[in-house]
């Protein structure tokens, strides 16, 4: 028997394939746990109507990702930090606290899990800080540390 898998199966496949199986691990165990459906003909076009769909909103998700870096490219988030006497930074910025800033300045919504920030800033001047908007779509922000 024929079966498309609605969901990934250990050791038989990944969701949206057509797999042969014995009939009776098909009826008694992929069947009953709505693991997968006979494979008919309305189910492979619901199959195929299904992945165009697919296909379809992760091509609107990646515009719509292309979209937004090119308006963060543009922009400059600009944050003060206390200096000693010697020019030194006291303390570090954290993505959470370019994120905060960002939703100040402009009105921007960054999750703060998308910025991509080995370490802290410590250092006043201009860097450039990759926000990862999608898989692939990475947006330079500049972030500009001014001393206080």
């Amino acid at each position: 028997m024929e079966v498309v898998l609605l969901e990934d199966v250990k050791a038989l496949g990944k969701k949206g394939q057509i797999v042969k199986v014995n009939d009776g691990y098909a009826r008694n165990f992929i069947l009953p746990k709505k693991l997968g459906v006979e494979a008919t003909s309305k189910n492979l076009n619901d199959l195929k109507l299904q992945k165009a769909n697919e296909a379809r909103q992760a091509a609107e998700q990646l515009a719509a990702a292309k979209e937004q870096a090119a308006k963060i490219e543009k922009l400059t988030v600009t944050l003060s930090m206390k200096a000693g006497e010697s020019g030194k930074a006291f303390g570090s910025i954290s993505s959470k606290e370019i994120a905060a800033a960002a939703m100040d300045q402009f009105g921007l919504e960054i999750d703060k899990k998308k910025l991509v920030l080995p370490e802290s800033l410590k250092t006043f001047g201009v860097h450039e800080v990759p926000l990862k908007l999608h898989k692939d779509v990475t947006a330079k922000l500049a972030v500009k540390i001014v001393e206080a």
